[in-house]
């Protein structure tokens, strides 16, 4: 693949693409790279105001670490204001004192053509988590499915146009794509994790448009990465490096990708694709094994 190499910019801002006539397609891709568009987008989002890193539930949690709250909450806001300013609609969910993974919004549910799949958490830290964002949804009048089967919302299942890409392994039960198929109406696909730090599917692998996704092929079993090949063939593989620092936990609008500061080449490659990277630094939260996507929960429909 072409190295490219992009300035350093402060983060929550964008970063334009290179213009299309000098744009040299990555390897495998066709020489005209399909044009991209941004889509308004609604979001729901749960201030950091009770983070805090008191148990081990994933690799990336230290609780011995210190937690800077106030820099968490900061960072946060940034991150809302970055959505703010790329014109999409954001939404606050209350949080509740005894959650501080609350934050990470992504896997409260999963809201498809105006109905949301509700979630179960495998772990009983937080398993309260559930009943309060299925309140909060049913509260703006969305109908919400109550889980039968253990399932962490966006963090595991991820829209890409028609479909779903559903994850399981470490968090969500196999049983959980079957319950999802059924109450969203939607075609699953299974793919299986197998690396603790890609604990969930939104870790390994980021829908940047209905037909574009980016991933790590370390994150996978053999047959997932033989599915992924076969549904996106021209999909960004993404390096250790940039995984690593979860930059395949973004958020895409189908042009701009809001995406770790530290994932500098996936910004790079991203933008030699036609996206418009915008770097934001969730350092704070990271502590916690969650970054932009795991923050974000899509209401659509």
């Amino acid at each position: 693949m072409t190295e490219t190499s992009l300035p350093p910019v402060a983060p929550g801002t964008a970063v334009p693409a290179p213009r299309a006539e000098a744009v040299l397609a990555p390897e495998g891709l066709p020489a005209a790279l399909p044009p991209r568009r941004a889509t308004p987008r609604r979001y729901a989002m749960c201030r950091p105001d009770h983070f805090a890193v008191r148990y081990a539930i994933n690799p990336w949690m230290h609780p011995g670490d210190p937690v800077d709250r106030d820099l968490a909450v900061a960072q946060w806001e940034a991150l809302r204001q970055t959505y703010l300013d790329l014109g999409h609609v954001v939404e606050v969910v209350p949080g509740l004192p005894e959650q501080p993974d609350m934050v990470f919004a992504a896997n409260g549910g999963v809201v498809l053509g105006g109905r949301a799949l509700g979630a179960r958490f495998a772990h009983v830290e937080r398993a309260a988590e559930g009943p309060a964002f299925a309140a909060w949804l049913r509260a703006r009048g969305v109908p919400v499915h109550e889980p039968e089967h253990v399932g962490e919302g966006e963090g595991d299942f991820l829209v890409v146009g028609d479909r779903l890409l559903a994850g399981t392994g470490f968090r969500t039960a196999p049983a959980a794509h079957e319950e999802a198929a059924r109450v969203l109406d939607a075609e699953v696909v299974p793919l299986r994790l197998v690396d603790p730090r890609y604990y969930h599917l939104d870790t390994a692998l980021a829908v940047l448009a209905d037909d574009d996704v980016a991933y790590v092929r370390g994150a996978f079993d053999p047959d997932a990465l033989a599915t992924l090949e076969r549904l996106y063939p021209h999909a960004l593989v993404v390096g250790e490096q940039d995984a690593g620092v979860l930059g395949l936990n973004a958020v895409s609008d189908g042009l701009h990708v809001v995406l770790p500061a530290a994932a500098t080449r996936m910004a790079a490659d991203l933008a030699a694709r036609g996206y418009v990277p915008v770097p934001v630094d969730l350092s704070e939260l990271l502590k916690g094994g969650g970054s932009v996507k795991c923050c974000t929960l899509e209401l659509r429909g």
